[in-house]
């Protein structure tokens, strides 16, 4: 498995995008956005330095994770234990001063634990107040969420897709942002829950975490003998370099950035031939269609452009969609994936020019 999938590089990714230590406006102003940078874009792309002075070679994961929190879409993280998956949305939280809180999901584990509870009021006779979960925060962190039950499982991407809790018929708004990251074990089956496709599709982004390359490694090690404490996240460098204000204004300018009716074609043309396909059980819905619009604005945004071509739109098509299939079984007996369905799909789908 690849350390960093292709559709995100961070490289081409800085290239593209305006020069943060200049604020100017980035390149393809004017075409359908704002004429000049308000600062947003730079503390965007200023996240992704801080979360590297702790975590190596993700940046692919780092780049995913932003692009989701400018359309309020929430992350399930895929990989084997000890590749980072936590420290990664522990620092980019922190970079960007958000309330993180993570929960260990296990087997035990009850829908209270997550989303809060009724407690006796100590200062009242008889009464009770809600306790939130820890779920009322910014960031949070749903560890192995394979591993709890499906009620717990549900009670959760209830709060995802509402953005509320519901206690005893009241309904709590949870803050602003909003967005949980899911991970669960590719390799550990066993004892596991699986996510329906009706939850998985809750997710606006598939991330596959691999291992690092050779050199990579080698640098973590490095790190680690001159003392780092990844638990220490504030002790390695890390400090806040964009807030709310900033993700607010980021979000505004990714809504301003346009999609032509071609692209709009292009973008279901692609969902249709994955329903249409033979070795598909289930398509992406018009649901995953949405979520290919709104990642595609938001990586066009931050590739330093205000409208969408097909170049975004194919960048972010495999960890948007990738989920949303299923595959049958005979076929999957055969070799066919999800990414390689969906690579066959890009292949054959023509392009507007």
């Amino acid at each position: 498995m690849s350390n960093q999938p292709p559709e995100y590089d961070p490289t081409a990714l800085s290239a593209a995008a305006a020069d943060p230590s200049t604020g100017g406006a980035p390149p393809g102003a004017g075409r359908g956005g704002p004429a000049a940078d308000d600062g947003s874009l730079a503390a965007m792309h200023a996240l992704r330095g801080e979360v590297a002075k702790v975590v190596v070679g993700q940046e692919g994961t780092v780049s995913g994770l932003i692009t989701a929190l400018l359309v309020r879409g929430h992350v399930l993280l895929e990989g084997v234990p000890g590749v980072a998956k936590t420290l990664v949305v522990k620092a980019l939280a922190h970079a960007l001063d958000l309330d993180f809180s993570r929960v260990q999901f296990t087997p035990d584990l009850m829908p209270s634990d997550v989303t809060g509870q009724l407690v006796l009021a100590p200062d009242s006779a008889g009464g009770f107040r809600f306790r939130e979960g820890p779920v009322f925060t910014n960031l949070f962190l749903a560890d192995e969420i394979n591993r709890t039950p499906p009620k717990t499982q549900a009670a959760l991407l209830e709060s995802m897709e509402e953005r509320q809790v519901t206690a005893e018929g009241r309904s709590l708004a949870l803050p602003d942002p909003f967005v949980v990251v899911a991970t669960q074990n590719p390799v550990e089956q066993e004892g596991t829950y699986p996510l329906p496709e009706a939850q998985l599709d809750r997710f606006l982004f598939k991330l596959l975490v691999g291992y690092p390359s050779h050199d990579q490694e080698v640098d973590i090690l490095e790190r680690h003998d001159r003392g780092l404490d990844p638990h220490d996240i504030a002790a390695a460098g890390v400090s806040p370099v964009a807030g709310v204000a900033d993700l607010a204004a980021a979000r505004r300018n990714v809504e301003s950035v346009t999609v032509e009716r071609p692209v709009l074609d292009y973008m279901v043309a692609i969902c249709r031939a994955t329903r249409e396909s033979p070795s598909t059980e289930l398509g992406v819905s018009p649901r995953g269609a949405s979520a290919l619009l709104h990642a595609a604005k938001a990586w066009a945004w931050l590739s330093g452009r205000w409208y969408v071509s097909p170049d975004e739109v194919k960048a972010v098509a495999k960890p948007a969609l990738r989920h949303r299939l299923l595959v049958r079984p005979e076929m999957e007996l055969d070799g066919v994936t999800a990414d390689g369905l969906l690579d066959s799909v890009l292949a054959t789908v023509p392009a507007p020019r």
